[in-house]
């Protein structure tokens, strides 16, 4: 690995600054927003990839946007398929930028506050060398202090009349490259108060500080929830936490394997550093800041894009597990589910189907359905959309060589191919050789979404389940078609995974236009959160897994993927939870954005909602409230969506001034006002909680029992309750089940009232909330055919003062919102 150490010379540019390095390297530094910067190093100034298909900036979000219908943040345009162009600076404000180089033996390193002052044998590279550059590169309150021998920059925020420093790189060394092979890292400077958090879906603590981890996407079947490193997703971007100064975030828009060290690594020759090394691509990263945590995950947001806004069904129960359509009769077991959720009266508004409905013997043929199994898939299909529910199937990205369609997608050029042979690429797949559909080949795509259409849409299958995506072809002659000009499949994995999950979005919504497409994929990277709902893979059935899913949820959506969940009951295993685990389990699934109980067990056990009849009456009030709380739930989502605000987030993003909630803990908050403190220990009847300082504290949901907020409380836990706060000041919607559905669905709630309790100190003044409600499925709230419905609450000790406001054409049929008070609290409530 070669150092890069000196500037032979450097220009400004509009948005910052360009600058020759000694060995034929060019750094690129652009000031993008207020808080947000670039940084590019390339060999010889060319990037080995062209396009970016990470980057689509939106729109920034203000006070009013998402509120009513006159401040709508339309969706932006999605990346071209071939990709951004990567020096496409379009979306970006690019505020003026100063570059002013220092004169380093009159200013020295205080001026710039490079690195501490220390006396160590280190202290060489605090202090001026001979030939040496620094240059300063400013706009507003960020800067970037550039300087080399060897090269590194220092990030900047003003703070009062000063600047402090949020992040910086190594001073021993901020890049390396080796031009033989590729391989390209990042080394940043590492201080004591550092806290570090983000990089996506990964097991352990919440806090990634000293751990290093594994950034490539692997098939992790009953993985070790704290111990098993690589699972899924690539999404290497890391939050800083620095005390006293703020948030700093890096994404590195680079889709090789890398391993991004958070402090695990010492080397005397160096300072406490924390490192990103990758494979091959490209330095090429972008460095956000802000004053808390939270800031990053609004801004990493709006620089790869929202969340989509899902069909609220995509909130309901979704049954599924792989011994349905893996049995001889998988049609009779999927219609008797149906049965069985009318007979324990489990709400529920879809079915994912295994790959078992595309099996010929023991292998499974994507887009091949087993007659035997399902004689006639629209009849199985109407029966689900008879009741209310809809079906989603499972599909792969891989056609194994005795695939019946094999030969045809070959000739198609469908197919990853051998850069050698031009042949196909072969690699293991589901226990025999097969070959990857190639997303950057037109042919490829038109391939899929002929195959979503003809295979799933038209049989009344109308959702898509993208599995197995995670491309482990580790040959590096694999190569892509790159949409006319080849690349390496190691330079953009994850991508074929993302593309994959366009290909299905766009085939579902060219089939059904006027509906919003709901599809789940397990693999892909930062990005994927504008098409689908995803999930923490296929867990292993145990307390431990019940426990770290948990901040492995809260991880991907700290990390901008807010549409997540876990298979309910753990996926593989032995045998099946206990009835204490699944319960508890259930109720903390209940309170994801995605809540799917499945199951492949080495037993022949399937996880399913009355498995256990002693609990059945408890699984059916966890489902139940979760559906009480749908009009909540949909809000939060709408919300995600348009304001980019996390479903579910660490506790302290509530209150991030108190230290005592940086410490692990088991708990969420779920949306504006909810907080979910899970059981999730064996044997437990009562729950340790630490309430974050909001204004006017807690309440228990249930109970309406106070808590000041800022302190740590124990409250009864028996295995029939959840444990849920409500913030102070806030009114929960809720929707009342049905009487009279054969099956509670989503869509059974649209006629039945709607209730909002108002959780209220003693005394409050503009305490707001908000509820958006819509036709469920379609694009018309853009329009303004949604309803958006604010209020404002007045109380003292013996009125409580209601005013609303409502905004847009939609009319639900439910009619008015009735206003109640938490349970406990018997004011007199007076609504205009």
């Amino acid at each position: 690995m070669r150092t890069l150490d000196q500037i032979a010379g450097f220009t400004q540019t509009p948005t910052g600054l360009r600058a020759e390095i000694a060995g034929g390297f060019t750094l690129h530094l652009d000031i993008l927003e207020n808080t947000l910067a670039r940084v590019r190093v390339l060999p010889a100034d060319a990037p080995a990839v062209t396009g970016t298909w990470l980057i689509t900036p939106g729109r920034p979000v203000d006070e009013d946007t998402g509120l009513d219908p006159e401040h709508l943040l339309t969706p932006a345009e999605d990346v071209p398929w071939s990709g951004r162009n990567r020096s496409d600076l379009s979306g970006f404000t690019c505020p003026a930028v100063t570059v002013e180089e220092v004169d380093l033996e009159a200013d020295g390193p205080a001026v710039t506050g490079m690195g501490r002052n220390a006396t160590d044998e280190m202290a060489i590279f605090d202090r001026p060398r001979p030939g040496q550059h620094r240059i300063i590169v400013a706009s507003g309150d960020l800067r970037a202090v550039v300087q080399d021998i060897p090269l590194r920059i220092c990030w900047q925020v003003r703070v009062d009349d000063g600047w402090t420093t949020i992040t910086e790189d190594r001073r021993t060394g901020g890049y390396e490259i080796n031009p033989r092979t590729g391989r390209v890292a990042h080394y940043i400077m590492r201080e004591p108060e550092d806290r570090y958090y983000g990089l996506g879906e990964k097991g352990g603590d919440l806090e990634r500080t000293g751990s290093s981890y594994d950034m490539r996407c692997l098939d992790a079947m009953g993985y070790d929830a704290v111990e098993t490193d690589p699972l899924y997703k690539h999404v290497p971007f890391i939050m800083t936490r620095r005390a006293g100064a703020g948030a700093a975030g890096i994404l590195y828009d680079n889709q090789t394997a890398a391993v991004l060290d958070m402090g695990r690594v010492k080397d005397n020759y160096h300072r406490p550093f924390i490192s990103w090394t990758a494979e091959g691509g490209d330095i090429d990263y972008y460095v956000m800041v802000g004053r808390r945590l939270a800031d990053l995950t609004r801004a990493v947001v709006r620089l790869t894009g929202d969340n989509a806004f899902l069909p609220r069904w995509a909130l309901g129960y979704s049954g599924s597990t792989m011994h349905y359509t893996d049995a001889p009769d998988a049609a009779g077991k999927l219609l008797e589910f149906l049965d069985l959720l009318g007979e324990h009266r489990i709400p529920c508004d879809s079915f994912q189907m295994s790959s078992g409905y595309t099996s010929i013997g023991p292998k499974r043929y994507v887009f091949n359905w087993n007659r035997d199994k399902f004689p006639d898939p629209r009849a199985t299909a109407q029966a689900y959309a008879d009741k209310g529910l809809h079906l989603a199937a499972n599909i792969k990205p891989a056609l194994l060589v005795d695939h019946p369609l094999f030969d045809e997608a070959a000739a198609r050029g469908v197919f990853v191919t051998d850069a050698e042979t031009g042949e196909p690429e072969l690699s293991l797949f589901w226990g025999d050789r097969g070959a990857h559909v190639d997303f950057t080949s037109p042919a490829g795509r038109d391939w899929w979404k002929e195959n979503v259409r003809t295979k799933l849409l038209e049989m009344g299958i109308g959702s898509t389940w993208n599995d197995n995506n995670e491309y482990e072809v580790w040959d590096d002659r694999a190569v892509c078609e790159g949409f006319g000009s080849k690349a390496p499949l190691a330079l953009i994995r994850p991508v074929q995974s993302l593309l994959m999950m366009r290909a299905s979005a766009e085939a579902q919504r060219e089939f059904a236009p006027t509906e919003r497409p709901y599809l789940i994929s397990r693999s892909g990277m930062l990005g994927m959160q504008r098409y689908v709902q995803t999930w923490s893979g296929d867990n292993y059935t145990s307390w431990k897994t019940l426990k770290y899913n948990t901040r492995m949820g809260t991880g991907m959506s700290m990390s901008g993927v807010f549409n997540v969940g876990h298979d309910v009951g753990g996926f593989s295993g032995a045998a099946r939870p206990s009835p204490e685990l699944f319960v508890r389990w259930v109720q903390n699934g209940v309170m994801h954005p995605r809540f799917t109980i499945h199951s492949w067990h080495d037993d022949g056990s399937v996880n399913e909602p009355w498995m256990y009849p002693e609990v059945t009456d408890l699984i059916r009030d966890a489902i139940e409230l979760r559906y009480r709380l749908m009009p909540y739930l949909y809000t939060a989502l709408y919300l995600g969506s348009q304001r980019r605000e996390p479903i579910i987030a660490p506790t302290f993003y509530a209150d991030e001034s108190d230290e005592s909630l940086f410490v692990e803990n088991d708990d969420f908050l779920l949306g504006r006002d909810l907080l979910v403190a899970s059981v999730v220990e064996e044997g437990a009847t009562t729950r340790t909680v630490r309430l974050p300082g909001v204004p006017g504290g807690w309440f228990e949901f249930d109970t309406g029992v106070h808590h000041d907020g800022g302190q740590t409380v124990t409250v009864d836990a028996p295995l029939e309750r959840l444990p849920l706060f409500v913030r102070a000041g806030a009114g929960i919607p809720l929707a009342e089940l049905p009487d009279d559905a054969d099956i509670v669905t989503t869509t059974s709630l649209e006629a039945t009232g709607r209730r909002v309790v108002l959780y209220l100190p003693e005394r409050v003044t503009d305490a707001q909330g908000f509820l958006f409600e819509d036709d469920g499925v379609s694009d018309a709230y853009l329009d303004g055919d949604g309803l958006w419905l604010r209020w404002s609450v007045d109380a003292d000790e013996t009125q409580v003062r209601v005013h609303t406001e409502r905004a847009g054409r939609f009319a639900p049929a439910w009619g008015q919102v009735e206003f109640v008070l938490r349970p406990g609290d018997d004011r007199e409530i007076v609504v205009d």
